[in-house]
């Protein structure tokens, strides 16, 4: 039986660094359309069982594609997780040949689940969402810093600006239901998570391109993915205040502000809201469970295929294990 080999991936700009364990095999090669050809065609001489590639700003994704495409156990490791393991494994220096070395043996360590190819719409969606989140978050420093400004000109500029990014964004969400109409599937999806009182445009897209385990993953699975579950704090007789951690930032995010709308206007969620402000509850506290909430029900609504009115009457159009 062949021995099995790890794969660490080191990506920048130009350049792919590969280490294969434990046969020690390194190379580098330019990232390009090249360069990834020739990634593939050396690592189809392994028996390889994990490649993994560390987030890159997206200098990653041209190489990770091209490794799905051709069949290769790919996946994209955390940065945090990384840097983590790096410092239990005792390695605090920081350099090319390191990470590399860090990330083929973390892939080699961790359990770890190749990435799945996205359709071409999904990929465009997570795109358009990522820029949208940039222009956002330019917005919001325009608008704060726009109150301090007391030169009429500066304030005529900010105007001007903040604007244009208003302008910038709407055709941003405009683009994004071009998307989503483009692909029956995508539609699908779209119209069962906003039949959801709550639940508008960029939670449903970011849902869709950011969040695909939603529908076969349990309720607490997908609480964690997004990063809303509770974690215990104790150690012997001290009991700490449970909190939550990780996830997917960019989701719950989106999900905070859907929370915030939905525990006011969708009427389970505001009696949700209700109770547990009844039962003393702090506010983010109540915050953090009406987001657990939605996203779960959310969870089952996709694994049902039901919309809101179905799913609250306990309706399902599919079969589901227990």
């Amino acid at each position: 039986m062949a021995m099995l080999s790890f794969c660490g991936v080191d990506v920048s700009k130009d350049r792919l660094d590969v280490l294969v364990l434990p046969e020690q095999q390194s190379f580098s090669v330019s990232n390009d359309v090249a360069g990834w050809a020739e990634v593939v065609a050396r690592l189809r001489g392994f028996a390889i069982a994990a490649i993994g590639l560390e987030a890159s700003g997206g200098y990653e994704r041209g190489a990770m594609r091209a490794l799905l495409a051709a069949g290769l156990p790919a996946c994209q490791v955390n940065p945090f997780k990384l840097r983590q393991f790096a410092r239990a494994s005792g390695v605090l220096a920081k350099n090319d040949p390191l990470d590399t070395r860090m990330i083929a043996s973390f892939v080699a360590t961790m359990p770890t689940r190749p990435a799945q190819t996205r359709p071409l719409a999904i990929e465009r969606l997570a795109e358009v969402l990522a820029v949208r989140r940039q222009f956002n978050a330019e917005k919001v420093a325009a608008e704060n810093a726009s109150r301090l400004l007391e030169d009429a000109m500066l304030q005529r500029l900010s105007r001007r600006r903040i604007a244009r990014l208003v302008a910038d964004i709407g055709s941003l969400d405009a683009h994004l239901v071009e998307i989503v109409d483009t692909d029956a599937a995508l539609a699908h999806r779209y119209r069962l998570l906003t039949s959801m009182p709550g639940v508008g445009l960029v939670l449903a897209c970011t849902l869709i391109a950011l969040l695909p385990e939603l529908g076969v993953m349990s309720r607490k699975q997908v609480a964690a993915l997004v990063g809303v579950a509770p974690y215990a704090f104790e150690s012997g007789k001290f009991k700490g205040r449970r909190c939550i951690w990780g996830g997917r930032a960019p989701v719950r995010e989106v999900l905070y502000m859907a929370a915030m709308s939905a525990g006011n206007w969708n009427p389970v969620l505001k009696q949700f809201r209700k109770r547990l402000q009844g039962a003393g509850k702090l506010p983010k506290v109540i915050i953090v469970a009406v987001m657990r909430k939605m996203i779960t029900m959310l969870n089952a609504m996709v694994r049902d295929d039901v919309a809101w009115a179905d799913h609250l009457h306990g309706r399902r159009t599919v079969p589901t294990a227990c």
